[in-house]
């Protein structure tokens, strides 16, 4: 049994942060563990508060888990001051863990700032010691201070993210109107990575899913186009299955199968 490591955020609705790693971590086969550096007052129509947690429980959190245990990948997500990052970066490097996933989250759909904007400094020294950072647009725009409206304008903020020490950068397109395609930079080359575009408004944690499922992936050993590309494949099957269950922006179907035995009819 492979084990991931979830760093992020804990979602009071389930659709995204902790919850969401955890769901897609054990639907492809792999042990989630987590741990939490904020808790969200959250549901489908947005956010309305945030705590976070002291940096020294996030630290305590992860030595825990390291002390303890073998782990095979770590992805991270919502991560919110400079203080928290700082002492996430320091510990991963004490333990000298490989396969780390980021996911800059800085903004939820709903619009509320996750990220404190002094903390981008950080949180591009924690991008130097990561395997793959995944940014959707506004994220890759926030990042590289570029406007994003093309193919090729992705292709020029990978290449710009990785000024800041990581390899491998996954800009996604999800953002654009008339695709979904996503750019990938990996071994000095860009990759299309393509998929169709689903019309839905239930699209909550789809970030934080795919993410942890390149984690996940990763901890079995795929390559990370490999992992990039199957989790482009869940993700779309998972958006494809997606469901209401508030008055807003509903979760991914990260189950899929066993909500089907469960009696749940897709349309």
């Amino acid at each position: 049994m492979k084990k991931v490591l979830t760093i992020a955020g804990s979602d009071s609705c389930g659709g995204a942060g902790i919850q969401a790693d955890l769901k897609t971590m054990s639907a492809l086969g792999v042990y989630g563990m987590s741990v939490i550096c904020a808790v969200t007052a959250q549901n489908t129509q947005g956010v309305t508060a945030v705590q976070e947690i002291s940096k020294d429980i996030v630290e305590a959190q992860m030595r825990a888990i390291f002390d303890d245990i073998k782990v095979d990948a770590v992805k991270i997500g919502m991560v919110s001051n400079s203080e928290i990052i700082s002492t996430i970066k320091n510990v991963l490097l004490e333990y000298k863990i490989k396969n780390i996933v980021l996911d800059p989250v800085m903004i939820s759909k709903s619009g509320y700032y996750l990220l404190k904007p002094e903390a981008i400094g950080e949180l591009k020294n924690l991008i130097s010691i990561s395997d793959i950072v995944t940014p959707n647009i506004p994220e890759a725009e926030e990042l590289t201070g570029m406007k994003i409206s093309s193919e090729e304008d992705m292709k020029k903020a990978a290449l710009k993210i990785t000024e800041y020490g990581v390899k491998n950068v996954l800009v996604k397109g999800g953002h654009r109107c008339n695709s979904s395609t996503d750019i990938l930079y990996f071994n000095n080359e860009f990759l299309s990575i393509e998929g169709t575009k689903i019309e839905t408004k239930n699209t909550h944690g789809t970030g934080c899913t795919l993410s942890s499922a390149i984690a996940s992936f990763l901890a079995k050993g795929y390559s990370i186009y490999e992992a990039v590309k199957l989790s482009k494949e869940y993700i779309h099957t998972a958006i494809k299955n997606s469901f209401s269950i508030g008055h807003g922006v509903g979760p991914v179907g990260h189950f899929i199968d066993l909500y089907k035995k469960g009696g749940i009819i897709y349309e």
